[in-house]
């Protein structure tokens, strides 16, 4: 992916506030929302994308790209529910339910994605759905092919609404800790954080010529390393009915590397929104519904401050403008 020169297209906050302004998105460019996953991390991003929805920029997008819990925030703004859909974050009954590593000891999952998904998002505080489904911004959650190994976008199986849940479940599907993998499309997935975190070179090579991206990490944290636990059990799972997830399991190391290369390549077509340098770390699988509650304004005040004076006057906040290095204020 080579470097874009800022000098012959427009930056993303040019695009973002021009169609804000027109209305429309009639300017022959592709602008995609891409969503880090990340487990619990997503409390970020679920702010962020709250933020979106009031900014009224939900329809400015042609296309939303989303890993894990990315894609899961993704349908909720194209839902035209992402405000009141956040509030599961701060609901201990239902983190309590979701996420609980205690019934790996009885060989159940920790995370129960089909408790959130057909209980929670299908009843308990609902995604609308048909509005998913009818959305002229399309929805692209990625997943990892257990038998290749490889990123997958999911959005050519999904056609209607059990094809649309079971997608929700496949990019979120942790091997081992969210049980087997899920089934669409006949071929089977796991989470597609195993391959693409950031799933931006899905995105730009399906023709993307601009991208916000909301991250779920500060710009100076870094992933930690597997515990020993975690490789041993994971890889070997993963080495026996998954191999080419195995491949991908193994490539995980190197993953935030290559994905913070591509992005800085993107120059001034990707802008990037991290919690801003002090947040708090959130681990992937937390439940406290306290520090989640205080990751969702974070993120949400993230991107007002970013977003809020591109709308107003054109000219970009304190914006990390797809460089590694610095951060959202």
């Amino acid at each position: 992916m080579s470097r874009v020169s800022s000098s012959t297209v427009p930056t993303v906050a040019e695009v973002v506030r021009a169609r804000r302004v027109a209305g429309n998105r009639e300017d022959g460019r592709r602008l995609v929302l891409v969503i880090e996953g990340g487990g619990s991390r997503g409390a970020y991003s679920s702010g962020m994308v709250t933020a979106l929805e009031e900014l009224g920029l939900a329809t400015v997008f042609d296309a939303v790209y989303g890993t894990s819990a990315g894609a899961i925030n993704g349908a909720w703004l194209l839902s035209g529910r992402a405000v009141p859909g956040m509030r599961s974050w701060t609901d201990p009954i239902i983190m309590r339910r979701a996420i609980d590593p205690a019934r790996m000891l009885r060989g159940r999952p920790a995370f129960d994605l089909r408790y959130l998904v057909h209980q929670v998002y299908d009843g308990i505080e609902p995604m609308d759905f048909p509005a998913i489904l009818a959305n002229p911004t399309t929805f692209h959650p990625i997943a990892t092919d257990t038998r290749t190994g490889l990123a997958v976008d999911l959005h050519p199986y999904i056609v209607d609404k059990p094809t649309l849940l079971l997608a929700l479940r496949a990019s979120a599907g942790l091997p081992v800790l969210a049980g087997p993998p899920v089934t669409l499309g006949g071929a089977q997935y796991f989470d597609g954080g195993l391959t693409e975190t950031v799933p931006i070179r899905t995105a730009f090579a399906a023709g993307a010529t601009h991208a916000v991206v909301l991250r779920t990490r500060r710009t100076d944290e870094q992933r930690p390393p597997a515990s020993r636990l975690h490789r041993v059990v994971g890889g070997g799972y993963l080495r026996a009915v998954a191999p080419g997830a195995h491949r991908a399991w193994l490539e995980r190391p190197r993953q935030q590397d290559i994905e913070d290369r591509a992005l800085a390549a993107l120059g001034d077509t990707a802008l990037q929104i991290h919690p801003p340098i002090g947040s708090p770390d959130v681990d992937s699988a937390s439940r406290d519904t306290a520090l989640l509650g205080n990751a969702l304004e974070i993120g949400r005040t993230a991107v007002h401050s970013v977003l809020a004076p591109v709308l107003d006057s054109g000219v970009p906040g304190e914006v990390d403008r797809a460089t590694p290095t610095d951060a959202v204020g």
